[in-house]
């Protein structure tokens, strides 16, 4: 969505000031690495916002797998501890911002843009205090829930499959682990793009869901060959992308379902194995990571305009699995995340 930048100087809020000028939030935070139990609601001080921060009050919270493996020291990097923060996305409404701000004033919608360190600039509490280049605006017209469960999850699909391997009309594409999240936001980026959506999931019960949310195929790997059955679907040539979430040593055999100097773009590890890579070239292997698009200002702009114009013409809607509601349930929604047995984004309100 299109900004339009203002001159604003420094605002304050009086809800939760203090004398000192301080903001009481509630956080949540963690001390030691381990499973959802580690996770404990505290409060804390916030400062008002300095130069180019804002303040904001989170209305909404998305859950994202990179979040519970950085809480049980999985991720890619690790938590400082004690006392980390977690999480990438949030939705809520501007109630201050410092000196220089300009995109963003008072009363403003928006969303944590998930590119910032989780330690320090974890977004999961009631109030957060972020850089300006870490918000996007959301629209107004979108409620807090729907918009917590945007960002990371389409932004993602749109840079891994549009902007990365060039996703086009009647293209083919194979997206393992397809129930999660970026899965279901994957699967409406390839229906919107005019092409076809095949889908790996573990279980008939996912299966039949999938099929209901708009996929061509589905492929249930407890006892389908994902490789047999993408070429049968495909009349024997192969998909011409596949998105996978899952790496490890069966990401190599995934390069026998692409039709000769097809693309693979893996953005995920749920497999803690070793990624085995495939063979049989020509084909073109991308790992992909989202801050290649919530980096810069040029790509968050693309991104957002390529979401909410998903929303305002109904070709984007995210999934949502389940509503949780107080900081208190986050153990719980990250069992829920854990379980692998819903299908779309999880949501906390705090």
């Amino acid at each position: 969505m299109a900004t339009t930048a203002r001159t604003t100087t420094v605002h304050t809020t009086t809800a939760g000031t203090n004398s000192a000028g301080t903001t009481s939030a509630r956080t949540v935070l963690f001390h030691e690495l381990g499973g959802p139990d580690v996770l404990t609601v505290e409060e804390v001080e916030l400062p008002a916002p300095g130069p180019g921060q804002v303040l904001v009050s989170v209305e909404a919270l998305g859950l994202n797998r990179a979040e519970s493996l950085f809480r049980a020291g999985a991720y890619y990097y690790q938590p400082t501890l004690p006392a980390s923060r977690n999480g990438y996305e949030a939705a809520g409404t501007v109630e201050a911002v410092g000196e220089g701000v300009t995109v963003f004033a008072p009363g403003d919608p928006v969303m944590a843009a998930a590119n910032f360190e989780l330690s320090a600039h974890g977004v999961y509490g009631d109030r957060i205090l972020l850089d300006e280049g870490a918000l996007v605006p959301r629209p107004a017209e979108v409620d807090a829930v729907t918009a917590a469960a945007m960002w990371v999850t389409y932004s993602t699909s749109y840079g891994a499959l549009v902007r990365t391997a060039g996703l086009g009309p009647g293209d083919r594409v194979l997206i393992t682990g397809a129930s999660s999240g970026v899965g279901t936001a994957a699967l409406q980026v390839v229906r919107r793009a005019g092409a076809v959506p095949i889908l790996t999931t573990r279980t008939e019960a996912k299966r039949r869901r999938l099929l209901e949310l708009g996929a061509e195929h589905v492929i249930v790997t407890g006892h389908e060959d994902v490789v047999k059955e993408s070429r049968r679907l495909t009349g024997g040539q192969g998909v011409d992308i596949v998105f996978d979430a899952i790496g490890g040593p069966g990401f190599r055999a995934l390069g026998d379902a692409v039709v000769p100097g097809g693309a693979l773009v893996v953005y995920g590890w749920l497999d803690r194995a070793p990624t085995e890579m495939p063979t049989n070239w020509p084909l073109t292997v991308h790992g992909y990571a989202n801050p290649d698009v919530s980096r810069t200002p040029e790509g968050r702009r693309r991104a957002s305009h390529y979401i909410n114009s998903g929303l305002a013409d109904g070709t984007l809607r995210p999934v949502i699995a389940e509503v949780f509601d107080g900081l208190e349930a986050m153990p719980d929604a990250h069992r829920l995340m854990e379980s692998n047995t819903h299908t779309g984004k999880i949501v906390v309100r705090p």
